[in-house]
This record gives structure tokens, sequence and C-alpha cells, in this order.
């Protein structure tokens, strides 16, 4: 997430970089103070390119008003009629133009918005992907989670249940080779010696018996240790699992939340530059 965050910050400085390039290009070129309409009110060299108030009599600034002319002495009517006819050709080819411009300019800038929205509903498109694809891992973990909390519990109660019949089956055989149905030879010991017996109770015992009861004993010892054993293991990738899984649904969902803050952050910044680039 942090990868794509960087790319989309690239892709919006890079973006806003060549805009305000464009703008600058474009005032330079087509925005001159010189082609302005009242450019002469604000002119810093007015003062230089300024003539006195009559040249001479074929003048064109020197009108009725000027003073400089008396009545009836229209000497350049022609030429001041062509003049001013050529200045309000010019002024108006000067309004065309301007309207023109701002025609094109308020153009360019609504086709670099419609871009600009249909690029970022195609982020939106490729941010609900992801979010998608995220919310399908989370839950693909969960049940994965769940498996293996199902299966734990099922090999838990198998074991319980393997270790209640083993109990079972021990103590029946513990009757079963106990002092009063296998009437065991200590019972015959008599109180007198442990040379002696007590002849009605004594059956003896052979060394096969007795082998084979120890050969019992250490079975039951060694898998009384494998189900400890195994019962740990269990436990311990139980508890590996539910970590990993609680630690990943926590980073994806912190990630998710700082991309979806990063992102409003820069629809409003560029919103707001858009906003002032048209105003102007």
């Amino acid at each position: 997430m942090d990868k794509v965050a960087q790319m989309l910050e690239v892709e919006q400085n890079n973006f806003a970089r060549s805009l305000n390039k464009k703008v600058q290009d474009f005032r330079d070129q087509m925005q001159q103070p010189e082609t302005r309409r009242e450019f002469d009110l604000y002119d810093p060299d007015a003062l230089k390119k300024d003539q006195p108030a009559r040249v001479c009599d074929n003048d064109p600034r020197c009108g009725p008003a000027s003073l400089q002319k008396l009545a009836g002495e229209d000497l350049n009517k022609q030429e001041r009629e062509k003049l001013q006819e050529q200045l309000t050709k010019k002024w108006l080819t000067e309004q065309k133009q301007e309207r023109d411009r701002v025609l094109t300019q308020r153009k360019y800038a609504d086709n670099l918005f419609d871009k600009k929205r249909v690029e970022m509903d195609d982020r939106a498109l490729h941010l609900a992907h992801l979010e998608e694809e995220c919310r399908k891992s989370i839950n693909l973990a969960t049940e994965n989670f769940n498996r293996v909390q199902a299966a734990e519990m099922a090999e838990r109660q198998r074991l319980q249940k393997q270790q209640e019949e083993d109990d079972n089956y021990a103590e029946i055989y513990n009757h079963l080779t106990g002092d009063i149905l296998t009437e065991n030879p200590a019972s015959a010991i008599s109180c007198f010696g442990p040379h002696r017996v007590v002849t009605d109770r004594w059956k003896g015992m052979s060394p096969e018996q007795q082998a084979e009861i120890r050969r019992i004993q250490e079975l039951q010892r060694q898998e009384n240790q494998r189900l400890k054993e195994e019962a740990r293991q269990l436990e311990e990738e139980w508890e590996k699992q539910r970590t990993l899984a609680a630690r990943a649904g926590m980073v994806v969902e912190q990630e998710e939340e700082t991309f979806k803050q990063q992102l409003r952050k820069r629809l409003d910044t560029y919103n707001q530059q858009l906003a002032r680039e048209i105003g102007r």
C-alpha cells in the first residue's frame, strides 16, 4: 500500500507541475502586457513616447476640444476618419482576439478538468478494487484461522476421547491383572518372612508374565508422553496462528485508513489548486 501511495503522489506532483508550466507558457505567449488595449494607461515609457500637443496641421490628435485648431480647420478629415476607422477595427479585432483567448483558455481548463475527473474516477475504481482484494485476503485469513481452530478442537476432542478410552482400558487391565483376579503372588507372602508363602493363595508367576507386564507399562508411559507432546505442539501452533491473523488484520486496517486519508487530502488540495487556476 505504501508503494501505491508513493506512486500516486509522484504522479499527482508531475501532473500539477505540467499544468502550471502550460499555464505559464500560455501567459508568456498570449497575454503580453503590450497587447492589451489599456496598456497606454500604465505604460512605464509613456512620457518618453509622448509628443507635443500639435506636431503639424495633419496631426490626428488635434480634435475640436484640443484648442489647437480653429473652427473650420479640419484639413485632415479624410485621414482622421480613416484613422478612426482603423482604430475602431483594431479595437474590435483586439476585443475579438481577447474574447477568443478567454474562450480558448476556458475550454482548455474545462478539458483539463474533465480529464482529471475521469482520471480520478479511474483511480477511485482502482482503489475500490484494491480495497476489495484486501477484504478478500482478510476473509481468507479468517477462514483459514477458523479452519485451524476447528481442526485443533476436533483433534483435542479426539485426544480426549482416546485418553478416556486408554484410561478405561487401563482400568480394565488393572482389574484383570489385579491381585484378586490374578491371585497376585505378593498376596501369598507370609507374615513370617518373604521366604515363606501362604499355600492356599500362591499360584506362582512365570518370568514371561513379569516381562509382559513391564512391556505394557513401558508402552503406556510412552503413549502418555506422546499425547502430552502432541497436545503441547497443537497449543503452540494455535497460539501462533491466532497472533499472525490478529497482526495481519491490524496492519491491513491501519494501511487502508492511512491511504484513504492521504487520498482525500490530495483530492482536496488538487481541487483547491484547480479552482484557483480556473478563477484566474
